[in-house]
């Protein structure tokens, strides 16, 4: 279903795949990482590709998830890194505990064909932080790697529903953080160390911070994540 109210269409036909409704703060004050100029899309997990990404696009996209990155130094923000960066990060305990979504980037670093590219220029990536109300076009489709007891395993179509709450998965998009089982009696877990970013540099389930709250799933209609924040 659509949202309340009225469009040009301007945004459906927007390079950027996240959408302002209510905005929280615009944050500009921490730089980009290397690697946010140069990732691959998708990053860490290069099985069961969402479809709502764009694989020739290098790196970090609007609409994914912007991290503190303690790797790269102080007041570093980027995606989740890839898996190498990652496994790193994970064998670092300092940095570890630091590695920790802020919110979600507003454009891509390297911009879009016939636009300005101001992130490459200044080396900064605004992203939106302190709660607000988002669309966004950017997300996972299919399970990256195996749920809890495997199940769902990789490759199951993701389902939305609202009321869920949403994750980072290891590629920076967002996730909901259960899903039914394949039998569709209980609720499990997705936020497992090999599907969620923090969990994977944890090496401890269930341990990823809620970014969002659904309001609305995609369908059809209206093919993007409506949430409120909680980052």
């Amino acid at each position: 279903m659509p949202l309340h109210g009225q469009s040009s269409g301007g945004w459906t036909e927007s390079s950027s795949a996240l959408r302002i409704l209510n905005v929280g703060i615009r944050n500009t004050f921490s730089t980009l990482t290397n690697d946010a100029f140069t990732q691959t899309n998708p990053t860490a997990v290069a099985t069961n590709v969402s479809t709502r990404v764009d694989t020739t696009l290098s790196g970090v996209l609007s609409g994914s998830v912007a991290f503190v990155r303690p790797d790269a130094g102080s007041d570093f923000v980027g995606g989740p890194g890839s898996n190498a960066v990652q496994t790193a990060i994970a064998a670092a305990v300092l940095q570890a505990q630091g590695y920790r979504p802020l919110g979600l980037f507003i454009n891509s670093a390297n911009g879009n064909a016939y636009e300005n590219i101001p992130g490459v220029a200044s080396g900064l990536g605004p992203y939106v932080c302190a709660m607000g109300t988002y669309g966004d076009a950017l997300y996972e489709t299919a399970m990256i790697g195996d749920a809890v007891a495997g199940d769902p395993p990789a490759g199951t179509a993701i389902v939305y529903v609202s009321g869920q709450r949403l994750i980072s998965s290891r590629n920076g998009f967002l996730l909901p953080r259960t899903q039914l089982d394949l039998a569709g009696a209980a609720i499990i877990s997705t936020d497992d160390v090999t599907v969620a970013a923090e969990s994977f540099v944890a090496a401890v389930d269930n341990s990823s911070t809620i970014l969002g709250v659904l309001k609305m799933p995609p369908d059809a209609t209206q093919t993007e994540l409506v949430f409120d924040a909680r980052i």
